[in-house]
């Protein structure tokens, strides 16, 4: 079936459309601007970062621990398009209910955004398992590519709209930026619901027993499952080498993504340029993955990560000699051109080593560790700074991750297993 035909995997890729608009709008921009303006009006920046950071640590470390759970109940009863239409539910009534909340009342802020962030991510995790079914034979690497493709286009798209919407809110009949926000919150609840009917409509629930099971007994077996699910991850050699080296380089990849934003305040940029960069991510990313998408089909994806490993370290001795604030542009230009690009073929890479039947409960674990990154970075960034006094010098500490990473994933072995562009990992 052409690639254009299949309603399934528009209907995948269109939950991607609809949730990322969380993600870019809410999350990178406009949650942290509004939270120290408005909900947490009158507190110091010190105590706010705090708090949010509090706030963003919890969602993940949540959804860190319970990923491997939720993925093996999925599997065991069939349930994943289920739970991720309602993390969708969930997610974009939290978001929702963030539009009631008053000034000062940064508590009701606070808990909104958390459990808002901990169903996108919920959702993330049955959203990627769900490729294995979803992609035809042989076009992992460029299914997973258009799932990010919509997600870039969508979000960036969703990002344009906020972006006019809380600059120009006169325009729209606005009293002010916080107006702006407001009604910001109400599209990105309707924008990311909305978008998410095509999977329940389009996209069938892969994996369905044969046999109707009750929840509770799902989950008991779910939780049971987990405890096999470390033994089964280290039976499967490739798939362990390579979650340890995506560990390792994507903790590399968060934490350049993390000191583009710091370098950006540092040189004096406005909140208006941050914006404009994370503007420029999301579009470069459109093409960027698409062309990943077909790299990885052309060379492989194991050599096309490799590739987009050596940009990033490029990437981390131009951020360290940073001195205008143009070249962030150029450092914010670079990110997007190989960010999506690393990200979906690890996916699609990984959709290649795991069993079909543990897809839920191995994408768990993929995602329980994408979670968990940004941990060595910043210790690396922290430590080096204290023994030479030198913040740029410390950015430089970050390669050795991109490298450890490289050299993990190049033990990873993987053999055809005599179908078009698949392989299956080796023992070997």
């Amino acid at each position: 079936m052409p690639l254009l035909k299949n309603r399934k995997l528009w209907g995948w890729a269109s939950y991607y459309w609809g949730n990322h608009a969380y993600t870019t709008s809410i999350i990178t921009v406009f949650f942290p601007i509004f939270f120290l303006n408005y909900w947490d009006h009158g507190t110091s920046v010190s105590v706010n970062t705090f708090r949010l950071g509090l706030a963003n640590s919890i969602a993940s470390l949540v959804v860190a621990l319970s990923a491997p759970v939720l993925g093996a109940i999925a599997d065991r009863g069939g349930h994943k398009k289920r739970f991720l239409i309602t993390t969708a539910f969930l997610g974009a009534l939290m978001v929702l209910a963030l539009h009631f909340v008053g000034m000062g009342q940064w508590q009701w802020a606070w808990l909104f955004y958390v459990i808002a962030s901990m169903c996108y991510w919920w959702g993330n995790v049955f959203g990627d398992s769900m490729l294995v079914s979803v992609a035809e034979p042989g076009k992992l690497d460029m299914t997973s590519a258009i799932g990010y493709f919509a997600g870039y286009l969508g979000g960036g798209l969703f990002l344009i709209v906020g972006v006019a919407l809380s600059l120009k809110p006169q325009w729209f009949g606005l009293a002010d930026a916080a107006a702006a926000v407001k009604i910001i919150l109400i599209l990105t609840a309707i924008w990311w619901l909305a978008f998410s009917l095509p999977l329940l409509f389009w996209v069938p629930e892969p994996n369905k027993p044969a046999a109707k099971q009750k929840l509770l007994a799902t989950a008991k077996a779910g939780l049971l499952q987990l405890v096999e699910t470390f033994r089964h991850v280290r039976s499967y050699k490739p798939v362990f080498m390579f979650l340890i080296a995506y560990w390792v380089y994507i903790d590399g990849v968060n934490t350049i993504i993390q000191m583009a934003v710091d370098y950006g305040k540092a040189i004096g940029f406005t909140t208006t340029d941050l914006i404009l960069a994370v503007l420029m991510v999301q579009f470069i990313g459109v093409p960027a993955a698409l062309l990943f998408g077909r790299l990885g089909e052309r060379i492989g994806p194991k050599i096309a990560i490799f590739m987009g490993l050596a940009v990033y370290v490029f990437v981390t001795v131009f951020a360290a000699f940073m001195q205008h604030s143009w070249q962030f542009f150029v450092l914010a230009g670079l990110v997007g051109l190989v960010q999506g690009g690393v990200q979906l073929l690890s996916r699609s890479y990984y959709a290649r080593l795991v069993p079909v039947e543990r897809a839920g409960e191995f994408f768990g674990f993929y995602n329980m560790l994408g979670e968990f990154a940004a941990i060595i970075g910043p210790f690396l960034i922290g430590l080096v700074s204290i023994l030479t006094g030198s913040p740029r010098l410390s950015i430089l500490s970050v390669i050795l991750l991109f490298l450890v990473g490289a050299a993990l994933l190049a033990l990873v072995k993987t053999e055809s297993t005599g179908t078009t562009g698949a392989v299956r990992g080796s023992a070997g």
